[in-house]
């Protein structure tokens, strides 16, 4: 395992971590049982990151980081959400005491004195304008409840404006094969001004495992199944906001990408820790066959010259025109 600088913080943190969305909620049924030997597994080959939020499966995979950490405190680092629990639009949900509130409960499920890495969760662009919510986490990290923290965007706009930010320590970013328009700017903005990119949704949930065919359903309570058209939340966050079928069929085009490197989530993969400027990916999973192909990305070759150009050329003539949603 590799680790990288958690941008201008004192972390270093693996280049493959796990986001733990999977094995909360959403994504249809979950094993606790696969769920805690997968985050061993992880923890064993040198992982020492795990992103999550409140709201996956209303604090359940908060409580098992907490249970899979136990002793680790120290060494394994969690980076945790808020907002989302409330009304997102409501100033209010980021007030004083609602952000401690928040705070207090995430402690108390994942049975810590202090976050790691504090988000907000995707707030709309008002309230990134107004940024009275820095304020209240900076207390935070005064007050030695919060160590760093961070911003989970949806879109470059929302990303340039954390940007400003001074105690701003992290992006939560959207980034892979067929959503690159990060890599215009954004990214490289990022890196010059020492603030750590967390790549979420790498496999843009699951098309760029080469998995899926147009056959392929997802159970009830999947966002696969019930937000493919952003009908709970942004578009953007499931299919990279194209949609199923369109996203099979682009995804069909890729196959080349795992010549040489095993297969496409390990070349997907493998693409963005190419980048620079990129200090993790977080893919989700749910069982140990998931956490060890995701690692296989480690040994597999990088993309040269000619493969990059290739695979910017396929984003800008057959993908972009077809995503949905501001990003």
């Amino acid at each position: 395992m590799q680790y990288r600088k958690l941008g201008s913080s004192d972390l270093l943190v693996s280049e493959i971590s796990f986001g733990t969305w999977a094995i909360g909620g959403s994504w249809g049924s979950v094993d606790d049982k696969q769920s805690l030997l997968a985050l061993e597994a992880a923890m064993e080959a040198g992982v020492n990151l795990f992103d999550t939020a409140d709201v996956y499966g209303g604090g359940h995979s908060e409580r098992l980081l907490a249970q899979a950490t136990k002793g680790r405190e120290d060494e394994i680092h969690v980076a945790t959400k808020f907002c989302r629990a409330g009304d997102i639009h409501d100033p209010s949900t980021y007030s004083e005491a609602s952000v401690r509130a928040y705070c207090e409960a995430s402690l108390k499920r994942l049975e810590r004195e202090r976050l790691d890495l504090y988000q907000v969760h995707c707030p709309p662009l008002p309230i990134l304008q107004d940024g009275s919510v820095f304020g209240v986490l900076d207390k935070l990290v005064e007050e030695g409840k919060v160590r760093h923290y961070g911003v989970s965007v949806e879109s470059v706009e929302e990303g340039l404006l954390c940007l400003e930010q001074p105690n701003v320590r992290a992006l939560q970013v959207i980034v892979n094969i067929f959503r690159q328009k990060p890599l215009e700017r954004l990214l490289d903005e990022a890196h010059r001004r020492g603030v750590a990119i967390l790549v979420r949704l790498p496999l843009a949930s699951g098309l760029l495992t080469g998995k899926f065919t147009p056959q392929s359903t997802f159970e009830e309570d999947d966002h696969r199944r019930f937000n493919e058209n952003g009908e709970q939340f942004n578009v953007g966050e499931t299919f990279a906001g194209l949609g199923f079928s369109k996203g099979v069929e682009l995804a069909g085009q890729l196959g080349w990408i795992a010549e040489g490197r095993g297969n496409m989530t390990r070349a997907s993969l493998r693409w963005l820790l190419d980048h620079e400027a990129v200090t993790c990916v977080i893919p989700g999973f749910r069982n140990v066959s998931q956490v060890q192909d995701n690692l296989a990305a480690l040994d597999v070759p990088s993309f040269t010259e000619a493969e990059n150009e290739r695979l910017s050329s396929f984003y800008r003539e057959q993908v972009k025109p077809f995503i949905r949603g501001s990003y």
